[in-house]
């Protein structure tokens, strides 16, 4: 029974991580027929994308803290169920700004399923046993981004554009189900933490506004466009004021110091080269 449980919170994390990988490139080759469809621009249409990025990245360095102040499985678990609710609104949005809200929406859902997915993973596996779940995951999330604009091209030629969104809603029931009766509450759970209410601001500030200015920089000619300075100057300022506060606090939402770990440091920055080449 035990190995059973294994390899079906295997196949549960591994899909969830998927699941949402899948959907931050999928949408890419539906634009063109996302704003013929709702009667908006290409650029406008493009606030769908930019819409869900700016959210992941603002929910994905802070669910080590939300899975400590709720517990890992409920946070988990909501966060499935607010994905796939987010994914049929999506689906039945007859504006593009409905669309935008209930894709930013969907991003905050996704951003658990990544992070929260792996360590769930390595929970369920034993230390010697780390390095296959390790590998495992890491499958997962390069066939993500790759099915991506290969399946959402397969939709849009055969069928219409809400399927793209649709198709999370067996998936996320099934994963929602699973996560349910099967994962465990992290045993390294404690007490709740308290709120950092200035470090969740400032964290929002800094990589909304940074990825604002990386996702309109090239539409709106970079340092050209007014609002794109506007941006940057907030995200520098942000950040510098993020990284001061968070090093002086004894519950941090982000706990820069585990960086001062030469491992994390090293994987982080391979991490973020990978990202370029993706």
């Amino acid at each position: 029974m035990k190995s059973f449980a294994k390899i079906i919170i295997v196949l549960t994390t591994i899909s969830a991580a998927i699941m949402e990988l899948i959907d931050t490139s999928i949408v890419n080759v539906a634009l063109t027929n996302i704003s013929g469809n709702l009667g908006a621009t290409i650029e406008d249409a493009s606030w769908v994308i930019t819409a869900y990025a700016i959210a992941n990245v603002i929910i994905i360095p802070m669910t080590g803290f939300l899975a400590q102040y709720f517990g890992r499985k409920n946070y988990y678990l909501s966060s499935i169920i607010l994905f796939t609710f987010a994914s049929i609104m999506c689906g039945n949005s007859s504006s593009l700004w409905e669309l935008v809200f209930w894709r930013f929406v969907q991003g905050i859902g996704g951003g658990a399923l990544l992070s929260t997915s792996q360590s769930i993973l390595f929970d369920t596996f034993e230390v010697s046993q780390r390095g296959i779940a390790s590998a495992m995951f890491g499958v997962g999330i390069v066939m993500g981004p790759t099915l991506g604009p290969t399946l959402g091209g397969i939709i849009i030629d055969h069928y219409a554009w809400p399927l793209i969104f649709n198709i999370n809603i067996p998936f996320g029931i099934a994963a929602a189900m699973l996560t349910y009766f099967f994962v465990e509450d992290s045993v390294h759970h404690t007490s709740k933490p308290s709120i950092d209410w200035l470090g969740i601001m400032l964290l929002a500030t800094a990589v909304g506004s940074l990825q604002y200015v990386l996702e309109r920089g090239e539409a709106n000619d970079w340092l050209a466009d007014e609002s794109i300075r506007i941006f940057l100057v907030t995200t520098i300022v942000s950040v510098v004021g993020f990284i001061w506060w968070e090093l002086r606090q004894e519950e941090p939402v982000v706990n820069i110091r585990l960086l001062k770990d030469p491992n994390l440091t090293l994987t982080t920055l391979l991490t973020f080269v990978s990202g370029f080449a993706l």
